[in-house]
């Protein structure tokens, strides 16, 4: 067993929870993502690139369904036992989601219980849940155990040899330059401790009185706003040729402006163009309207009725984003949000900087899809979009590791 504490990532995306657990020195034994576009990021930049995971033989190195795992892989599982610190991550969230339709019959839902039966056959010593806030709301008609999903989690994972503690967090509070809440539910194994709830509830305590002296010691604050993130990578600052896609421009550095953008540029082997800061082909009249939006519209709120009707935007969302403030919860969708100074969409690298995954973690596949292939496809954006942010993700990994000590 590694002298570090070990851990296996479900539903991991493109890794912007292991980069954490990565960075709080954690070990990786094997991540399980179904979407192969997701996959190929983790895969590049931590798989092959830190050689963070002790992939085991008996697992496919490639995009896995967790249902399928469980079901081929059992005994390999159950074998696991003693040797497993950690499982962390949450199962897609789109069925809670309060930023789209919230649909209880959501066939990504069941998989919650794909991740309780995973859980009962590795029984590590901790948990670590995340998912959207309407993870704790009510469902309408709601069928299920409990009155809202969490309800029912806590339960089953209690009756799994679990006690549990939840709460919202707002990731904003924690130096991501984004108001992000999210559910985040930590278990401890009932058999670690006489009071393995305390143990769970004080990782939210640990979390907060850390937070101040680990943001200052990278020279952060908890105040990181939109200007402190994204200020060095204006279309302004000059245009090459996409390095990856054909007829395509992308944008070259700034000046490196404070802390957190020289945190997110260490270790970046191209000093003038940063990955995927690939600029979208805006009609001139899109432009023109996202210019007037910028002129006219409230920063950092929905745009108003009367602009609207003078566009005919159906849309649901436009916000023009506030350069002195953070990021609303970005989404999958880009359009969402015009820049706060160019009349345009933000790109992908300043997606990634939301989330404060670094410039030297490089994205893979399309960087946009659409119509039918959106249920098929997890291109650039929706990987970043669905992430939970690496700055995060690093302070909950050095308390989880106290927990264990």
């Amino acid at each position: 067993m590694s002298i570090m504490p070990t851990y296996i990532d479900l539903f991991a995306g493109c890794g912007g929870l292991s980069l954490g657990l990565h960075n709080a020195g954690w070990k990786g034994l094997f991540a399980i993502e179904k979407s192969p576009d997701a996959f190929e990021t983790l895969e590049h930049n931590l798989i092959e690139g830190k050689k963070h995971f002790d992939w085991p033989t008996w697992l496919p190195k490639q995009s896995n369904e967790i249902d399928k795992t469980v079901k081929d892989y059992s005994a390999e599982l159950k074998a696991l036992q003693g040797s497993v610190d950690l499982v962390a991550g949450g199962p897609p969230c789109q069925g809670f989601s309060m930023a789209g339709r919230r649909n209880e019959n959501d066939f990504r839902n069941n998989l919650i219980n794909s991740y309780i039966d995973f859980v009962k056959l590795v029984m590590p010593k901790i948990l670590f849940f995340e998912n959207v806030k309407g993870f704790t709301q009510a469902f309408k008609k709601n069928k299920e155990k409990g009155v809202e999903y969490s309800t029912y989690v806590k339960q089953a994972l209690g009756d799994a040899g679990y006690n549990v503690y939840g709460k919202l967090v707002n990731f904003g509070d924690y130096g991501v330059p984004q108001k992000r809440t999210r559910f985040i539910l930590v278990g401890v194994r009932k058999d670690l401790a006489n009071s393995s709830e305390e143990m769970a509830k004080s990782f939210f305590t640990l979390l907060g009185t850390n937070k101040e002296a680990f943001l200052a010691n990278k020279g952060l604050k908890a105040e990181t706003n939109l200007h402190n993130a994204i200020s060095d990578l204006l279309k302004e600052n000059g245009l090459e040729p996409t390095p990856d896609y054909k007829n395509f421009q992308s944008g070259v550095y700034g000046r490196s402006n404070g802390a957190y953008q020289k945190m997110m540029r260490k270790g970046v082997s191209n000093k003038n163009t940063p990955d995927s800061h690939r600029f979208p082909k805006h009609r001139p009249d899109i432009e023109a309207k996202f210019k007037s939006i910028l002129d006219t519209c409230c920063k950092g709120k929905d745009i108003d009725l009367k602009t609207r009707e003078r566009f005919n935007i159906k849309k649901h969302t436009i916000i023009p984003l506030d350069k002195d403030d953070k990021s609303p919860t970005i989404t999958s969708l880009p359009d969402d949000y015009i820049h706060y100074s160019e009349p345009r969409i933000l790109t992908v690298r300043e997606y990634a900087r939301i989330q404060s995954f670094p410039d030297w973690y490089k994205f893979q596949g399309k960087y946009t899809t659409g119509g039918k292939r959106r249920t098929q496809e997890v291109p650039r954006y929706t990987q970043i979009g669905n992430a939970i942010p690496p700055l995060f993700s690093e302070q909950a990994g050095l308390i989880l590791k106290q927990l264990i000590a």
